[in-house]
């Protein structure tokens, strides 16, 4: 990436990033496939924690360089959480470098949409923006009587609008819309969760079984809040015929590693879209931001490190705690979700081509 030239090796913390950097790139080679030009696609999902609230103080220069390099892996990052201020993704874009392009919505407005975008981060080099670019607003619904007019009532939205856009790989076209939904207490089926997920999938069910739709290929991504796949709020993705696929069925993605809140579903056209079989999420504290690492960071965590929010000594195990979460404020309380797509069916084309009628 071009921004590595601002890394200072003759500095502790220039030093240590660059260490941690070639670290990352080995694990990163190991764990996920190498990127292709034509044959195949990296897809991911990432919700980055409050990016960037400055809850914990703002993240650090180092921390850049990290997420910078597990995006750069992927072709195309769905990032939820992105916040109203964007001097956090446009120096992450700055890392990334010129070939990286991004869209972003505006913020929900409300306290329960808090501020948060979502934004698409894609490699230009191989991916293109295929026309559409929407916020998902559910329709009016349509209330008839017996007699009068009829009377359309506004619905309910969504707490955080959901994102669609589509792209173009090669001559594959699909459509992404990346979501956040709804989180609320910590139940697992909570009613407003299934409500939204419910609302999302169904509305795009519709949009998939419209003939005037310029693609079948949909895909639904993004951080839904689903603690099982046996949960009723996984099931409201499946009813709506969305398949999340094998590979991607058992992969909790949250740092305890105990919860499947995002998830990638396909809703595609048969045999001209899919998946090579290979996913995963990538833990990165097993590298960056270590638990033994506590120390090394004191002092870029501030005086909060030290002492609680009414000025009294912190202990030790309480500095801990304040570790685990602050580094969540770093990296992120979420892992990143991958998929890797496979976009070249030109085999299948020209044997169709061969069959009766395809001439």
């Amino acid at each position: 990436m071009p921004f590595y030239k601002a890394l200072n090796p003759d500095t502790p913390i220039g030093r240590r990033t660059i260490e941690k950097l070639l670290t990352l790139r080995q694990a990163l080679d190991g764990a996920i496939p190498q990127r292709t030009l034509e044959e195949t696609l990296l897809l991911a999902t990432w919700n980055i924690r409050e990016f960037d609230s400055g809850k914990y103080g703002l993240r650090t220069p180092e921390s850049y360089y990290y997420l910078a390099e597990i995006i750069a892996r992927f072709d195309l990052v769905a990032v939820q959480e992105v916040r109203e201020d964007l001097r956090a993704l446009d120096h992450l874009r700055q890392i990334l470098g010129s070939n990286w392009d991004c869209f972003f919505t505006d913020v929900t407005e409300g306290t329960q949409g808090n501020g948060e975008r979502m934004a698409f981060l894609y490699d230009n080099r191989k991916i293109s923006p295929g026309g559409l670019a929407s916020q998902m607003v559910m329709p009016p619904m349509e209330i008839r009587t017996k007699k009068g007019p009829v009377v359309f009532e506004p619905a309910k939205q969504l707490v955080r609008t959901p994102f669609i856009m589509g792209f173009k790989s090669g001559w594959t076209k699909f459509t992404l819309t990346t979501v956040h939904i709804y989180y609320g207490d910590s139940t697992k089926d909570n009613p407003m969760r299934v409500e939204e997920i419910n609302k999302v999938a169904q509305f795009l069910r519709k949009k998939s079984d419209d003939p005037s739709e310029s693609t079948k290929n949909l895909i639904l991504l993004g951080d839904f809040n689903i603690f099982s796949p046996e949960d009723v709020t996984m099931k409201a993705i499946h009813d709506a015929g969305f398949i999340v696929p094998e590979e991607l069925q058992d992969l909790p993605s949250n740092i305890a590693r105990d919860k499947f809140y995002d998830q990638i579903a396909f809703r595609v056209r048969a045999d001209r879209f899919g998946t090579t079989g290979k996913a995963g999420v990538f833990d990165f504290f097993d590298l960056v931001f270590r638990e033994d690492e506590e120390l090394l960071y004191a002092a870029d965590m501030g005086p909060g490190y030290l002492t609680n929010t009414k000025g009294a000594p912190r202990t030790d195990k309480e500095k801990t705690r304040y570790y685990r979460d602050w580094r969540t404020h770093q990296m992120s309380d979420h892992l990143p979700m991958w998929v890797e797509l496979r976009i070249d069916f030109s085999d299948e084309y020209l044997q169709r081509l061969l069959e009766p009628g395809e001439g």
